[in-house]
């Protein structure tokens, strides 16, 4: 029966694939800088060759730091530098996140990313559609930007996953198993009155 029911399952996820019309989505890439998410999503979205460009924010943290100090020249005082700084670097910011599609925001366990939680608020109050992406164990302080969110992944692979079946309709095997998975109309039966 299970083997049955996987086969059906894998039926179903090719047949249900259908493609959205032809045109490029823009991915913006936001969070933490300190692990190599941004590429394993960047190989995921290259290796199923899908329409995506995905941008970010300056993820150098010296360059962040100093761009006003380096091309308007040096401050006496630190909070106008940061201030001049991040004024720069909203220009990138605020123009990326106007022209995204979906923005991803990655939270990770080691740093606080305040920048993060700026941009998927930004984000929220713009109407864009929200991925979060972060250990599971921090879900709680989360809960707020979660509950924003349309998905909340806890790798890159399946975000890369998500842009997948919304770009094509392609599903990927089910994350717990073919052992495990089951289609709803079998957990509630066909023609289940209660949507």
């Amino acid at each position: 029966m299970v083997t049955r029911l996987a086969r059906a399952g894998d039926a179903l996820r090719h047949t249900r694939a259908l493609c959205t019309a032809a045109r490029t989505w823009r991915v913006y890439l936001s969070g933490e800088i300190h692990s190599d998410w941004r590429e394993r999503i960047a190989t995921g979205v290259a290796d199923a060759k899908l329409p995506v460009v995905l941008t970010s924010p300056n993820t150098s943290h010296e360059d962040s730091d100093d761009c006003g100090a380096i091309i308007l020249g040096m401050e006496e005082k630190r909070p106008n530098w940061d201030k001049i700084g991040a004024a720069m670097n909203s220009i990138r910011t605020k123009t990326l996140l106007e022209e995204a599609d979906v923005v991803v925001v990655r939270f990770g366990d080691k740093y606080r990313q305040w920048n993060a939680a700026f941009e998927a608020g930004y984000a929220s109050a713009r109407g864009k559609s929200i991925i979060t992406l972060h250990p599971p164990h921090i879900s709680h302080m989360l809960k707020e930007v979660n509950s924003s969110a349309a998905a909340v992944c806890e790798e890159p692979e399946q975000v890369v996953q998500i842009l997948d079946y919304v770009i094509t309709g392609k599903l990927p095997p089910p994350k717990d198993g073919d052992d495990e998975f089951m289609p709803i109309v079998q957990r509630l039966g066909k023609g289940n009155p209660t949507p």
